[in-house]
């Protein structure tokens, strides 16, 4: 083994696009560095950011009183019955995210010697360095605030809001005030017809030289070095008298300075404990060539096959899937933007994307953003309701496929995606957080609540049954596919029923005096169904044809994030999937896709697949110098996809665990044949190291409980017993 990969990246020329730029974040704040020495630029961004669009008032459609009839028609063989269940809207977008402002420190032309700029993976700072200065950038975990020293003598600084796409519509402010703190920018932005508003405030704080204000900037003159020390407020009701005190402003932010050492250092130390402590928990090392470690990203993209490129991307991804979450959990864009026209309303799209992106934070040691997960749906329960009343008039909850953060109403749908008939969202969601307790050994109080409000919509949803007395799941929708010979509403999904069986017995887990009723309910679920290509259909219900060439593998749930369909329980229905997957198309070659696709060959012990998947996103040019991905291959369309999934994939092929089996190595590509895994956490209470090499692997498990699980590997299955607080060293010489 060699010291092991580099936790950071860097470039040697300055980043000319925003999507270039180096990110760094706090789970509220984002920054997104960009430019060059002679004008850098920092996009400044915030969760709560969202562009009113007309769905303020929004609410799900009120369709109760027409279920029966749709049900009946859907029985009765009318294929094409759910799209008349709509009332009529048309399509309505969530509110977009958009970003806030950009900083911008301008200095005379002629200092870009030596140029270099990097990002620091294990603290989150950005930094950039030339001949004659230098500026480093960071989001406080610990203050939330944005951080950004600047080491040069003569500059101008100005918040701007004119990012591509602003509207021209939006009424800004700009001011610049000297106070006894530093001088002080802000930048006050309002929508056109509401109430809904921003502002941003800096505090420059200089050492040395001479500060002139040439408003709405400032020039440096002279000096030694400079801070900036910068938030946004969102107030979605209009600002009150206070956020526009710019002494208020300039008070709080001196506030975060300390007295008598140096300040920059001083707030990075207290971030980076945070920052790191996280960071670190979890490391991959694939042995990979020292020589090709010290590329910049950009050589490293270019050589897809290298392990290298692959240490890498998985700190990355675990550094900027941190960096996303907090106040949130990742939009599709994750935290960052440049524009103002977010793809898809840079939306928390919940019947794929986020799930793919906070795939390995039970796993990987990432609580804070599961917290960040948790924060989001608890918010939301009351609104989950409100589908469920309106949608089917029933009680529990219904969890929207589109949310802007702030909204969990159910009103984004359409002919095409009749997402109001997904039934299958609030399991699906809530299934990270059950692996979260599973880890910890303890069950959350608010799951357990979301969990009984599920089953309740089960209780009431699951009503008619076919000829052979099984409950039926109709309306059923698979996201976001459809039949081959039926419109997209139809019966009984796959995805539908593994998420109404998995969700029963879960709540049946955490609430053990309702546990009988809703097991029996589970039991009167119907099988899957194998198709004629011997398939696992996506729809159970006889005579709905299978459409491959799709993007979702939605009726693979029950393999991947589930353990209801595995090679070790169910070999024939396990065989079925990977049948499936072996047929699906990737349609569009969306990043989310393929790695979707990876995940799921893991569970179903095929490393050559999920090599293949992986190959797609490597060699399709998906990401950006700063590691930052896109939807599409050759970098199209700005998205957080694959750079946050990639490492739950890597994760899975190496180990997987249930709260009573552990896989070692179920499907290792042959191309990383040496490598070592550290920090992970299990399902049954235990962290785990991995070491392999071609003759060997090594693990060894650290547990918190004590408890009997089972030991699968490529030579065969053994019981496993696991003392608390006792190490356990497993030796496999024939992996």
């Amino acid at each position: 083994m060699t010291d092991g990969p580099v936790h950071g990246t860097w470039e040697p020329r300055p980043a000319t696009r925003w999507e270039d730029g180096f990110l760094s974040g706090n789970g509220r704040h984002g920054a997104l560095v960009f430019g060059g020495p002679d004008d850098e630029r920092v996009v400044v961004t915030h969760h709560g950011l969202v562009r009113p669009n007309g769905s303020e008032h929004a609410r799900p459609p009120e369709l109760a009183a027409e279920l029966p009839a749709l049900q009946d028609r859907l029985l009765a063989g009318d294929l094409h019955a759910a799209e008349s269940f709509t009332d009529g809207r048309p399509l309505q977008w969530v509110k977009p995210f958009h970003p806030a402002f950009e900083i911008r420190l301008r200095r005379r032309p002629g200092h870009g010697g030596d140029y270099r700029r990097s990002v620091d993976f294990t603290t989150g700072v950005v930094q950039a360095e030339c001949a004659d200065g230098g500026s480093h950038v960071f989001v406080s975990r610990a203050d939330d605030v944005i951080v950004h020293r600047i080491t040069a003598p003569d500059l101008d600084i100005s918040l701007d809001h004119r990012l591509p796409g602003a509207p021209h519509d939006l009424a800004v402010g700009h001011g610049a005030v000297l106070t006894p703190e530093g001088a002080l920018l802000t930048v006050r932005a309002r929508h056109a017809g509401s109430d809904r508003a921003y502002t941003g405030v800096t505090l420059v704080v200089v050492t040395g030289g001479r500060t002139t204000l040439i408003p709405p900037g400032l020039r440096i003159a002279g000096a030694e070095s400079v801070l900036l020390l910068t938030r946004v407020l969102s107030h979605p009701d209009g600002p009150d008298a206070e956020d526009r005190d710019a002494l208020t402003h300039a008070r709080a932010l001196g506030d975060l300075l300390p007295d008598g050492e140096d300040a920059y250092s001083a707030l990075l130390a207290r971030h980076a404990d945070l920052h790191r402590t996280a960071y670190e928990r979890v490391r991959l090392d694939l042995d990979a060539d020292p020589a090709e470690r010290a590329l910049p990203g950009s050589e490293l993209l270019t050589r897809p096959e290298s392990p290298a490129l692959l240490e890498r991307l998985f700190a990355a991804g675990r550094h900027h899937l941190l960096s996303a979450s907090g106040m949130l959990p990742p939009r599709l864009v994750g935290l960052w933007t440049g524009d103002w026209n977010t793809a898809w309303a840079g939306a928390f799209t919940n019947d794929a994307n986020l799930n793919l992106q906070t795939a390995s934070a039970a796993a990987a040691a990432l609580p804070e953003v599961t917290e960040a997960l948790a924060s989001l749906i608890h918010r939301q329960l009351d609104d989950w309701a409100a589908n469920a009343r309106a949608v089917f008039g029933i009680r529990g909850v219904m969890a929207p496929a589109h949310t802007d953060g702030e909204s969990g109403l159910a009103y984004h749908f359409s002919r095409e995606y009749p997402l109001h008939l997904w039934t299958a969202g609030a399991d699906w969601l809530l299934k990270p957080l059950v692996d979260h307790d599973e880890t910890r050994g303890e069950k959350d109080s608010r799951t357990a609540h979301a969990l009984a409000q599920v089953a309740l919509f089960y209780e009431d949803f699951l009503t008619r049954t076919d000829d052979e007395g099984h409950l039926v799941v109709v309306p059923s929708y698979s996201p976001e596919n459809r039949p081959a010979n039926a419109s997209w509403g139809a019966i009984n999904a796959a995805m539908d029923l593994s998420a109404a069986r998995h969700a029963l017995l879960t709540a049946a887990e955490y609430h053990p005096e309702r546990a009988s009723h809703w097991r029996a309910l589970a039991d009167r679920l119907p099988p899957h169904r194998i198709n004629t290509d011997g398939a696992l259909a996506e729809w159970a219900w006889p005579g709905l044809d299978d459409t491959y060439d799709h993007r979702h593998l939605s009726h693979l749930y029950g393999v991947w994030p589930l353990d209801e369909i595995t090679p070790y329980d169910t070999p024939g229905l396990a065989a079925a999937a990977h049948r499936a997957l072996e047929l699906r198309g990737s349609e569009n070659d969306s990043a989310h896709g393929h790695l979707h696709h990876a995940l799921v060959a893991a569970r179903l012990r095929d490393g050559e697949r999920v090599a293949h998947a992986l190959g797609q996103v490597l060699k399709g040019d998906f990401f950006h110098t700063s590691l930052m991905s896109a939807h599409y291959p050759n970098r199209h369309v700005y998205n957080a996809d694959a750079a946050h999934t990639l490492p739950a994939v890597l994760i899975e092929m190496l180990v997987q665990s249930t709260p009573d089996r552990l896989v070692l190595l179920p499907a290792l590509p042959s191309a990383y044949p040496t490598g070592r895994l550290t920090g992970i956490r299990t399902r049954f209470g235990a962290e785990l190291d991995l070491t392999w090499t071609p003759e060997a692997a090594t693990a060894v498990l650290r547990p918190t409980r004590t408890h009997r699980v089972e030991l699968r590997t490529s030579s065969g299955t053994e019981p496993l017993d696991l003392v608390a607080g006792e190490d356990h060293v497993l030796t496999l010489r024939a992996w």
